[in-house]
């Protein structure tokens, strides 16, 4: 369970930051910008998936490795 949650915790804060540097840099990688009702609020939801991955980073933390 700590590998998944750190998996899934790694693929939140990438796409988080590949949204952050589409907006900024407008290369086109990641998926935040493809995500149809999100469009106008990229940003914030990048926001949101580094805060996600940091949240799910602190939950593996928390679990004991088997």
């Amino acid at each position: 369970m700590k590998e998944l949650l750190e998996f899934l915790g790694l693929m939140a804060v990438i796409q988080g930051v590949a949204g952050l540097v589409h907006e900024f840099t407008d290369w086109n990688w990641g998926l935040v910008q493809r995500i149809g009702p999100l469009d106008g609020y990229e940003v914030y939801a990048s926001v949101a998936l580094l805060a996600l991955g940091g949240a799910l980073f602190a939950a593996s933390e928390s679990r004991k490795s088997l």
